[in-house]
């Protein structure tokens, strides 16, 4: 049976039952909401392993659906991680591969004729809404949300800017939003906690959209559990307050240069305000689950959980307490798996059998060719590097797997690839530093074996796929010369 005409039976059962009153055109097609963190590393989740901070929600998400043990990121930082996802292409052929700055404000853009998510969605009839972090690109230039297939973008448009939770402005579209409690004579952390207020859009979105009678995607970018560390004082900070050992963190505070512009504020107990900032991302899932059950669209929605990259050592954090990258080597900027591998659930009622783990090997660029299968598209997967992964979530036969793997980082010089067990490094390139490592992940998950020399002829083949793999863009070059 054709994938939609299921789909499409399935969600008209789901409006009879929730009794909603939504036109049957409505629900030929599922909702769709992606949930991504800022440098959650994938152990900071109970569903992960994580044993000091509370997800119940998450992990409540993860026991209706399908949780992956071998999910990557786009590579290990924010900007190229999100265009790979959003195109679905690799880190070598993606237009972005680096958090390049472009002013007045924002990052180095999409083009404007870009293909992307966005666009896919709004073509297939659906209204579309992003509410974060964006970073590809400032308002007014081809990257900007509203000329890449974002009906409503509401958040931070530069990723500089959001490392500041109360910030003097938001973006609403192409409106600049005055916090107006979010000024210098207002003592910092007692104005506009900005991640409450993008939530909360969020789910005024999900909200007019059913009153519309359209479906919608809904991208929540969020700048949870980002570097600066900082938290409303409520009972989620009363959780873990004083529970840890804390060393301070001296931050770049009000009268220094990077105040509210990249730097990160001073905390007084910084494990327990990540915990804190980690339960309340939890808190915001939990309320979006809740939504849609209170719309009567839960049982015709896709919910997607994941998070950008590793986690970052920035600000104060202590990821090694929280043992947030799991049983992963490296962080954030890293090409080792603590970089990139990250956390991803999906759940999706009568589609998704629950309570399932997979340890498919799957990345950012294979959500977009399965967002077009689940859509019924005929547009394809040429252009793009990824497979759909609807085979695997419905349980049905054909499910294609990636031969290799390739990640790039641009502004550290540094490749990966992967196929099968095997993974190289290369780190340095051009540099005097210049080096290969090689790993068997099967036998050395934390990659602390480098056992190039015994397996040159592996190396070598692993080699190639980075040389085939790497497409030069002179806008972030990863050799010199470029």
């Amino acid at each position: 049976m054709d994938t939609m005409i299921k789909v499409g039976a399935l969600l008209a059962a789901g409006c009879a039952v929730a009794g909603c009153s939504q036109k049957k055109e409505a629900y030929q097609k599922p909702n769709v909401v992606f949930i991504i963190a800022d440098d959650l590393g994938w152990g900071d989740l109970g569903c992960y392993g994580q044993q000091l901070i509370k997800t119940p929600n998450i992990d409540a998400l993860a026991a209706t659906g399908m949780l992956f043990t071998q999910n990557y990121s786009g590579t290990t930082v924010s900007a190229p991680s999100r265009s790979c996802l959003l195109t679905g292409t690799h880190s070598g052929h993606t237009y972005i591969r680096g958090n390049l700055r472009m002013p007045p404000e924002g990052q180095f853009p999409l083009p404007e004729d870009s293909e992307n998510i966005f666009k896919d969605f709004r073509d297939a009839g659906y209204t579309t809404g992003a509410f974060g972090k964006w970073g590809l690109g400032p308002v007014g230039s081809t990257g900007d949300p509203n000329t890449q297939g974002v009906d409503r973008f509401y958040g931070y448009n530069c990723q500089t800017l959001a490392h500041s939770y109360y910030p003097d402005h938001l973006w609403n579209n192409s409106e600049k939003v005055i916090l107006e409690d979010n000024n210098d004579s207002v003592p910092y952390g007692e104005g506009t906690y900005s991640a409450d207020l993008i939530h909360q859009e969020s789910l005024k979105f999900m909200e007019e959209a059913v009153a519309e009678g359209k479906p919608f995607f809904l991208w929540c970018p969020t700048t949870i559990p980002h570097a600066e560390l900082i938290v409303p004082k409520d009972s989620l900070l009363e959780m873990y307050s004083g529970k840890f050992p804390e060393t301070p963190y001296k931050g770049e505070d009000q009268g220094h240069p990077r105040f509210r512009i990249g730097g990160y504020c001073s905390v007084e107990q910084p494990r327990a305000t990540f915990a804190a900032m980690v339960s309340r991302l939890d808190m915001y899932v939990g309320q979006i689950v809740d939504k849609l059950k209170e719309l009567g669209v839960y049982d015709n929605t896709v919910i997607i959980f994941s998070s950008d990259n590793g986690p970052h050592l920035e600000g104060g954090a202590d990821p090694d307490f929280f043992n947030s990258n799991g049983p992963w080597k490296g962080y954030k900027r890293d090409l080792y798996e603590g970089g990139i591998r990250v956390p991803l659930i999906v759940s999706w009622k009568g589609h998704i059998a629950e309570g399932q783990k997979t340890d498919f090997m799957c990345t950012f660029w294979d959500l977009m060719p399965t967002f077009r299968e689940i859509m019924g598209s005929d547009k394809g997967t040429e252009g793009m590097d990824g497979i759909s992964l609807l085979p695997l979530l419905e349980g049905r036969e054909g499910q294609q797997s990636h031969e290799s793997l390739y990640f790039e980082f641009a502004e550290r010089s540094r490749q990966a690839a992967r196929k099968g067990d095997w993974k190289l490094i290369r780190d340095g390139i051009g540099k005097s530093y210049d080096h290969y490592e090689l790993y068997n992940l099967a036998l050395d998950p934390g990659e602390e074996n480098d056992v190039i020399a015994l397996h040159p002829e592996i190396a070598e083949e692993l080699k190639q796929i980075m040389v085939k793999s790497h497409v030069p863009n002179h806008n972030f070059p990863l050799f010199e010369g470029e």
